[in-house]
């Protein structure tokens, strides 16, 4: 199953993720995602839309393979544009966290001023307005009505 959280940068993302992983402890094969740890991994500090994509589109290929290895993946990357984002629904159990926020949060001069906002997230969540475990429950639940379907 895969778990992406996306949202503008400074909304809560890595932070929601973390929590999922504490709370998801009976889960053997799980693991995070970042945007971070892919642009180290990738060495690309590039912002533009071609390196926004470049980025992504490396995430999908290791989600991917994770996913077919049974891994449980958190992901918790920008990814501004539906398309990318729309790769893997078709293939795995997919949970879309579309995650937003008024407050900023140090993070501004990250934004993707082209952020394609999910049509139809399974979740649409304000970090502004909820707190880290209501938004972390919120998550959980769906996630396991997900796990239990067959």
């Amino acid at each position: 199953m895969i778990i992406w959280l996306t949202g503008q940068p400074g909304s809560g993302k890595t932070t929601l993720a973390k929590k999922i992983i504490e709370n998801l402890k009976e889960v053997n094969n799980i693991i995070h995602l970042d945007g971070d740890d892919l642009r180290a991994i990738n060495k690309n500090q590039d912002y533009s839309k071609q390196g926004r994509i470049n980025n992504i589109s490396t995430a999908i290929s290791i989600i991917r393979f994770l996913s077919n290895k049974n891994y449980t993946c958190i992901v918790s990357i920008v990814a501004p544009y539906a398309f990318l984002r729309d790769e893997l629904k078709q293939e795995f159990k997919f949970i879309e966290v579309y995650l937003h926020t008024s407050k900023i949060r140090g993070r501004e001069k990250f934004f993707a001023k082209d952020y394609e906002i999910p049509a139809k997230p399974s979740l649409s969540l304000n970090t502004g307005e909820k707190n880290v475990k209501e938004c972390t429950n919120e998550i959980l639940d769906v996630y396991r009505k997900m796990a239990t379907m067959a």
